[in-house]
């Protein structure tokens, strides 16, 4: 069992620049997935400079419902498709390894999917959610892609790529009365080529991105099952807006995991 670890930023973290190149130099991990903020464009040359001085890597992960994208809400059709415009220059300029969307909140899979039709020159791939998120304007709002028979179908239509989160799919199973890691389990036979992976409590309803050992999930069955993807992001929370340590230690913990298993 081998994956490409990855360290979560956003565009916007020019703080975490010099410290994220330490720990490419260190080997902590093998590249960073990053989240394309809207209107954040100044900042690739940034990034794409960390590229050039030492060859990290980059993938892509696209703005979501926080950030003002929704392909589940017809009337955000076109600020959608111009955030996806954003994307694109993301994508193209850090040449990245993978991108990533959510497929929306709180309105119909059928939307979602006519939308996602609609993205031109842009290779990507679908991230499964929680089933409800607690946004207080919407009620706990119901999320699109968060059952094993939505991704299904949107896989089968849009004919993207698919990208695991495992803390999503236990907090929808959860919801739902499931066994978590079965369902997981269930998630990994449609073939991700992309993991996401971090702490939570093993019966939460609601996501959360807790440092490893913080949170009761056990991460060595969660490892055990996400087999077949390349690529594995690590998405824990950030205790300091000046460094990385708290990366150094999570990414530890789940190597140490990954090499008690036979490849």
């Amino acid at each position: 069992m081998s994956y490409k670890i990855g360290l979560k930023l956003w565009s916007l973290n020019e703080n975490y620049i010099s410290p994220a190149r330490e720990l490419f130099e260190l080997g902590v991990y093998n590249y960073i997935e990053l989240y394309a903020v809207p209107n954040s464009l100044n900042m690739i040359s940034k990034w794409k400079s960390l590229a050039k001085d030492c060859g990290v890597k980059f993938a892509i992960h696209a703005p979501h419902f926080g950030s003002g994208l929704d392909f589940s809400n017809p009337n955000k059709l076109n600020d959608n498709l111009n955030l996806c415009e954003e994307v694109k220059v993301y994508q193209n300029e850090l040449e990245a390894l993978y991108t990533i969307f959510h497929p929306g909140i709180g309105g119909k899979l059928k939307e979602s999917i006519r939308q996602m039709k609609m993205i031109k020159n842009l290779k990507f791939a679908i991230e499964n959610k929680p089933y409800i998120v607690p946004i207080d304007s919407y009620n706990n709002a119901f999320c699109v892609g968060s059952t094993y028979e939505d991704i299904k179908e949107i896989l089968s239509e849009v004919g993207c790529d698919f990208c695991l989160d495992a803390g999503h799919a236990l907090c929808s199973a959860n919801y739902q009365g499931l066994n978590p890691y079965d369902y997981i389990t269930k998630f990994n036979t449609l073939k991700p080529t992309i993991y996401h992976i971090s702490d939570n409590d093993q019966e939460a309803k609601f996501d959360a991105h807790l440092h490893f050992g913080d949170g009761s999930i056990d991460i060595a069955r969660i490892v055990s099952i996400l087999r077949g993807g390349e690529f594995l992001a690590i998405e824990t929370i950030k205790d300091s807006k000046e460094n990385l340590d708290d990366f150094i230690k999570d990414s530890n913990y789940l190597k140490d995991i990954i090499s008690k298993f036979i490849i």
